[in-house]
């Protein structure tokens, strides 16, 4: 078993399965974004940090997205 690269809970793959879920979503959201406005994937993640109603774990989600995409 390997640890959730963004909490350390254990995990089958790269996240938990609160953060799988999480990050599911946040990438489901991505292409319906994209289908209704010309968005980048970097500015759709900026849009959802931002957002007050995004979820602490789509907010954890998003913020490893882009700490890698930073690489």
């Amino acid at each position: 078993m390997v640890k959730c690269k963004i909490c350390e809970r254990d995990a089958a793959n790269e996240y938990c399965e609160l953060h799988k879920k999480a990050h599911e979503n946040v990438v489901l959201m991505y292409e319906k974004w994209k289908g209704a406005m010309d968005i980048l994937w970097k500015e759709y993640l900026n849009e959802v940090a931002e957002n007050p109603y995004t979820g602490s774990w789509a907010k954890e989600v998003v913020r490893h997205l882009s700490r890698k995409e930073g690489k």
